[in-house]
């Protein structure tokens, strides 16, 4: 029993639906995370009052689960935040939900589930939409799919208080990255925003998002997978501009992940920090100093990991900052032994990994797909024996989770609906656009054919496509147009080979150690390839007149 809420919880897993049916009651599924403040107060005042604790124990079989450590649970069950209270049926079926429940909103909700139950039994559960739907319709590629989300973007931005949308604020990485090629002055001017309103400039970090659109109501959590993508992002900025502007609010977070987020007893990065007390932000340095800090969820998952290290090795090729390196460096170690077995990425370091009946960690896309990106970046800006893992992740993904032209998130089994197929947009963008730096880095072709399958899937729909989604846009002009790639014949970390790194064009691709004479470099988009170059300057030029 836990002694904060009074609710005997139990774990997510067979053995709470069979007791379910066995009993002949319905589920109440809460899903919670750690940084999540709603979720404690929700704790606090519905419960821990025993009269609401009583009926869950008496009426119910209670679960529990952590979202960031179930994640294929999060993506069936979510009703739209956290915490999220769902009731379920023995069978996984979905009976109503809802999301924070005061006390007196809970026994309303609890009185109708038992009368729905007592009337209706599992006849009155359905399977979420998500979980029903047909296949994506599939579509043609065009350059009309990166203009017209280049024109979602210009409709929605908000030129009073940068960003897109209304309420409420998130940062975007995605979004930012796509416009800071193709309207450099909105997403500065975006970019700008999320750094004066959702970075801390104390602590370093970025918050999770903002509730107002004046970038007011500040979510203080602070969670590593966005200001993984977000350091990206920051240092992309900084690659066009050459601004300290967006270079130091890069910096300033690596060093928040580099101690704050730095769990030193396995050498990688804690998930997540909750906001804490929200006074302590009103206080001057001085009195926050004395203040105690915010607790640290110090699990460490595979996908937040591969987002930090993508994002401070992108930060180290144009900026040769040694100390994002070296913590780069050792979080992919961690990955590598501790998380990547034969291509699969076992999605947290801790035993909350869902097994097949093998007991081997299942492969999950986001997690393949953000794993394969950051050995993508490893071979390209530090050591190209990376590729051996990358192309490891790449074939496993295509054998255990390729259907017809995409992907599934994970193999279709497992407790509750987990045995029901989901193919999420955002990670099969995230692998397609990891599966076009990989042909690039390889020469191999079929990983850009199966790239433009898995766009293909979806593009039937992309007018439909949010700013959310903007990676799409960004995967499929890389596909129809380059990617920009420079091959050079010199080992990473070689003059010509720094300098490629620092070429003004974020989406590129750079492959040291090419099959070209050794101390040259030449671009290629495309069909057309630059002339050889064999000094940094001669690169720059011979890029610039590809370009144009």
């Amino acid at each position: 029993m836990d002694d904060t809420t009074r609710v005997e919880w139990r774990e997510w897993g067979q053995a709470a639906f069979d007791e379910a049916a066995e009993a002949d009651r319905p589920v109440l599924l809460s899903l919670t995370a750690t940084w999540c403040d709603h979720c404690h107060e929700m704790d606090e005042e519905t419960y821990a009052e025993p009269r609401i604790a009583a009926n869950l124990n008496d009426s119910f079989v209670p679960v529990r689960v952590d979202v960031d450590r179930y994640p294929r649970v999060r993506d069936r069950y979510n009703m739209g935040g956290f915490p999220s209270t769902v009731f379920l049926a023995p069978n996984g079926e979905v009976l109503t939900g809802a999301g924070y429940l005061g006390p007196d909103g809970m026994r309303q909700v609890l009185d109708s589930v038992r009368t729905m139950w007592e009337t209706k039994g599992s006849g009155a559960a359905r399977v979420p939409r998500p979980l029903r739907e047909d296949n994506p319709p599939a579509g043609e590629l065009t350059a009309e799919i990166e203009q017209g989300m280049l024109g979602h973007l210009t409709d929605t931005y908000d030129e009073t208080a940068g960003g897109w949308g209304q309420s409420p604020k998130f940062p975007l990485p995605d979004a930012l990255e796509f416009a800071l090629k193709r309207d450099r002055e909105m997403a500065l001017r975006s970019y700008d925003a999320v750094s004066a309103n959702l970075l801390d400039e104390y602590d370093g970090g970025f918050y999770r998002f903002a509730t107002d659109r004046d970038w007011s109501g500040l979510q203080r959590e602070k969670l590593l997978d966005s200001n993984g993508a977000l350091v990206r992002a920051f240092a992309n900025a900084y690659l066009l501009t050459g601004k300290d502007e967006y270079r130091d609010p890069a910096a300033d977070t690596i060093d928040y992940l580099t101690t704050t987020l730095w769990n030193d007893e396995v050498d990688a990065f804690a998930n997540s920090q909750a906001p804490g007390d929200a006074d302590a932000h009103s206080l001057d340095a001085t009195e926050r100093a004395a203040a105690d800090e915010p607790p640290v969820d110090s699990g460490v998952f595979a996908g937040p990991n591969a987002l930090a290290i993508d994002g401070l090795l992108t930060y180290y090729a144009y900026t040769d900052d040694e100390r994002a390196r070296r913590y780069a460096e050792r979080a992919l170690e961690t990955l590598r032994t501790d998380l990547l077995t034969d291509g699969v990425v076992a999605h947290a370091r801790e035993d909350t990994n869902e097994r097949d009946e093998d007991s081997d960690p299942l492969p999950l896309l986001t997690n393949q797909a953000r794993a394969l990106a950051a050995l993508t970046t490893v071979a390209s800006t530090l050591e190209t024996d990376a590729l051996a893992d990358a192309t490891a992740v790449a074939d496993a993904t295509i054998d255990r989770l390729h259907d017809e032209d995409s992907f599934l998130d994970g193999p279709a089994e497992g407790v509750g609906l987990c045995d029901r197929p989901l193919r999420p947009l955002d990670a099969n963008v995230a692998f397609a656009d990891a599966l076009i730096d990989l042909a690039a880095l390889t020469g191999e072709d079929r990983y850009r054919e199966y790239a433009r399958e898995t766009l293909e899937a979806f593009a039937g729909a992309s007018d439909r496509f949010g700013v959310q989604i903007a990676g799409y846009a960004t995967a499929v002009s890389r596909l129809l147009e380059g990617p920009l790639v420079i091959r050079v014949g010199a080992d990473p970390g070689a003059d010509l080979h720094r300098a490629a790194l620092r070429m003004a064009d974020h989406e590129k691709v750079v492959v040291p150690d090419a099959d070209c004479e050794p101390g040259t470099a030449r671009a290629e988009l495309g069909e057309a390839v630059s002339a050889t170059a064999e000094t940094p300057a001669e690169l720059s030029d011979a890029v610039q007149r590809l370009l144009d």
